[in-house]
């Protein structure tokens, strides 16, 4: 599967699945005016989300990098300047140039804190999040800071937490690329959790984009995460087989856009369902074992290493279509599956 295929379906899904806010262009920038930041980790994501803000009326201050050299074209672009992470905000409190300005550790006797910027946005790899929080807790850059990790709560940033209020901000979207129009954030669900100051902001911004919030607790963020994960990678991973198993029976290749807009097809009716296994079509879903046992032996031929993955499917499928444990055994039966590697756990 083409890189520029897997992205065109992350974009087209992102399409599908939000609604556009209502709210027009100058009302939603209105709504962060006066709103001052710094980002740590200009990537995929933490790039985003810095547009999002500054199209917002909020003002980037600086960016905080591993390497500024090569983030300062992009901070300049918003505004802003690139410095290293240990300097980050140590220019905002002795109004000095980065090259001439101490550490952040040396910086206590800067500004006051009130005219410290409002938040610290950390988009950095999860591993990276608490080293991130221990070099900046000396000095801590901002009033309120938040990182945008799915699988980690507000506990990451605890070394900042005696000096700022901290928490999550976690956008459950695909970002296949830096997405720079705000119109990009709409419908999209942040998940959050952290101090009251904290959620607050995080509230804040996501209606400013016309987005929405969840709490999602800490000790959940792991397989809120993974779910997370399978709902978008294992989508696109399952599209990635499918073409896989096409282009090994010779298929024109035009095949794989037919996948993919039959994909998009059935997101739409799952998003549009009371729940998404109401939407679960196909030879299962129909009842007919004996189509679907004829696939899967001829995979077993041409793929075998996509029947695990092929054959666990289809058992999920027929949990998720209720059937109960003892009719799953005499489908896996039927399906061929008890001979076969990817057999169900029958007590699921």
């Amino acid at each position: 599967m083409s890189r520029h295929w897997a992205e065109r379906y992350c974009s087209v899904v992102s399409a599908v699945t939000t609604t556009p806010s209502a709210d027009d262009g100058n009302t939603a920038r209105a709504s962060l005016a006066g709103l001052r930041f710094c980002l740590v980790g200009p990537g995929k994501v933490g790039s985003s989300l810095a547009h999002w803000l500054v199209e917002h009326g909020a003002a980037l201050v600086e960016v905080g990098a591993r390497r500024p050299e090569a983030a300062q074209s992009w901070a300049r672009s918003l505004a802003g300047r690139a410095v290293s992470i240990e300097q980050l905000g140590a220019t905002e409190r002795l109004g000095k140039a980065p090259s001439e300005a101490p550490l952040a550790a040396e910086g206590a006797a800067g500004k006051p804190r009130d005219s410290l910027p409002d938040l610290l946005l950390i988009a950095v790899s999860d591993p990276a999040i608490e080293d991130v929080a221990r070099t900046l807790s000396r000095d801590p850059p901002a009033r309120i800071a938040l990182h945008t990790s799915g699988s980690r709560g507000a506990e990451a940033l605890a070394p900042l937490a005696s000096s700022m209020a901290t928490g999550s901000f976690h956008p459950l979207k695909a970002f296949p690329r830096v997405l720079r129009h705000p119109e990009e954030a709409a419908g999209t669900l942040f998940a959050i959790d952290g101090a009251a100051p904290a959620t607050a902001l995080a509230r804040r911004l996501a209606t400013a984009w016309g987005g929405v919030t969840t709490e999602v607790p800490a000790a959940a963020r792991p397989l809120y995460h993974f779910a997370a994960s399978l709902a978008a990678g294992g989508v696109v991973t399952l599209l990635a087989t499918a073409d896989r198993i096409a282009q090994q029976q010779g298929l024109d290749p035009i095949i794989t856009q037919g996948y993919l807009d039959l994909a998009i097809g059935a997101l739409r009716a799952a998003r549009q369902a009371e729940s998404p296994t109401a939407a679960i079509t196909g030879p299962l879903a129909r009842g007919d074992l004996e189509t679907a046992a004829n696939q899967l032996e001829l995979l077993a031929e041409s793929d075998p290493a996509a029947l695990p993955l092929c054959g666990q499917l289809a058992m999920e499928t027929l949990r998720h279509l209720g059937l109960p444990a003892a009719q799953r055994q005499s489908a896996a039966v039927r399906l061929g599956l008890n001979r076969r590697e990817g057999k169900d756990d029958m007590n699921g």
